[in-house]
């Protein structure tokens, strides 16, 4: 193989330049337009049980969720969301609400206006609306609610609740051609067809262009990647990404990450969400952290101090190494709530933790701050690397608790405002 050939098959250096869309405001979120990707979440509690709500939301956005979606599904849940409102303002928790409408809808906004104001953008599900006639109607109803209090909306469609008319009227066209497609084919047509229609309705109702954003969601992987690539080159509205029902554990975060991942390297989508079902008893957080550590791996955005380990051998005393990397990542996300507004750029911070000598060494040197444990068989001390440079060998019993100091310390020296290295890499080309 050439030099030509072995460089067309290196990967590229990044994604690709973001698709343009039209900027839509959500409360004090900018989504589309050219700003970051938004990482969003939806809460699993009773909406009406205002206390369990207020503490998801709150705990959800300490998380890093930049907006939040709510189910309003009845009366007392639509009566709660002011409530909520207010309660999260009380504590300084200013994240978007979004509510999240099915079926009724349209009589929920006009029996308590109070919450769409409370609301800082409504989602509609075209495909629970209303049949026949009454669809026109209930839509354009909520639409009207949008129109008057100036709110955004997402047309999220979702193919577990897809318009069975328009299915069936694009399936019979399907039957007629000379060459029918296959059924999922049509299926996916049925889902952008949804999408782009409603868009076109609610400009034609008065909502702005710039107040609309949509979504289709699928289950299947290469059926999101498909639906989306096709939407991304027939609008400019922002999009929001999302696997629906994506699974638990493991195989929701896989699915989830095999899906967006493509259309994200690819400058398709605007907003994310990676519905995974929570294990019993689970933490709801888990799908924001999710969220951020994808973009954040892929080079997108940065959210938290990344922690590099490797994954063990038989040269690894690996309980040590296993245990300092998980107290460390986890002590720096706990720390970030923190350090975001205090020491400006430490989201960009990278932390080796090596199990033995092979990789451990080259690995904490290319970090900004690393540590080699020692393997088995190899001498009971663990060099340091700050910025490439070993500054300390440790040993003992306190390991751990001297590693979390110097990375404490290496915060406060490397990004300080005030610090001579915080200046220096201000001016920094």
């Amino acid at each position: 193989m050439n030099e030509s050939s072995i460089k067309q098959c290196l990967p590229s250096h990044g994604p690709a330049r973001r698709r343009n869309s039209v900027g839509v405001k959500v409360g004090n979120i900018v989504v589309g337009g050219g700003a970051p990707i938004v990482v969003q979440s939806m809460t699993n509690t009773d909406t009406a049980d205002v206390r369990g709500t207020v503490e998801q939301v709150a705990a959800l956005a300490r998380a890093g969720s930049e907006l939040v979606r709510i189910t309003v599904n009845n009366a007392e849940a639509a009566a709660a969301v002011p409530v909520i409102r207010e309660q999260l303002d009380r504590r300084g928790v200013n994240v978007p609400l979004v509510g999240d409408f099915h079926f009724n809808g349209h009589r929920l906004l006009a029996q308590h206006p109070a919450c769409a104001e409370a609301l800082a953008k409504l989602r509609i599900n075209p495909g629970n609306v209303g049949k026949g006639s009454k669809r026109d109607e209930q839509f354009a109803t909520m639409i009207e609610f949008a129109c008057r209090l100036n709110k955004p909306v997402r047309i999220g469609v979702n193919w577990g609740s897809l318009d069975q008319e328009l299915l069936a009227r694009l399936m019979d066209e399907n039957g007629r051609l000379a060459q029918p497609k296959d059924a999922a084919v049509v299926m996916r047509e049925a889902l952008v067809t949804s999408a782009l229609d409603s868009a076109r309705q609610a400009e034609a109702l008065g909502l702005a262009h710039d107040r609309i954003l949509l979504s289709c969601k699928v289950s299947g992987v290469q059926d999101l990647i498909a639906v989306y690539r096709d939407l991304a080159t027939r609008c400019d509205y922002p999009l929001h990404l999302g696997l629906t029902e994506a699974g638990m554990g493991s195989k929701g975060i896989v699915a989830s990450t095999a899906a967006m991942a493509v259309l994200l390297q690819e400058g398709i989508g605007d907003t994310i969400r990676v519905s995974l079902t929570p294990e019993p008893n689970g933490d709801r957080t888990r799908e924001v952290i999710v969220a951020q550590e994808m973009l954040q791996t892929m080079g997108l955005r940065s959210f938290a101090p990344l922690v590099i380990a490797c994954p063990g051998c038989g040269r690894t005393t690996s309980t040590v190494f296993q245990e300092l990397a998980n107290r460390i990542q986890g002590y720096l996300r706990e720390q970030m709530p923190q350090w975001r507004g205090r020491y400006p750029g430490v989201e960009d911070m990278h932390v080796a933790v090596m199990g033995c000598v092979v990789n451990g060494p080259g690995e904490s040197k290319q970090a900004n701050i690393g540590i080699s444990l020692p393997g088995s068989g190899e001498n009971p001390v663990a060099p340091v690397f700050v910025d490439g440079v070993k500054t300390v060998t440790l040993k003992g019993d306190n390991i751990a608790e001297e590693f979390q100091r110097i990375v404490d310390q290496y915060v406060r020296d490397r990004y300080s405002p005030g610090s001579a290295a915080a200046q220096s890499a201000a001016l920094a080309p």
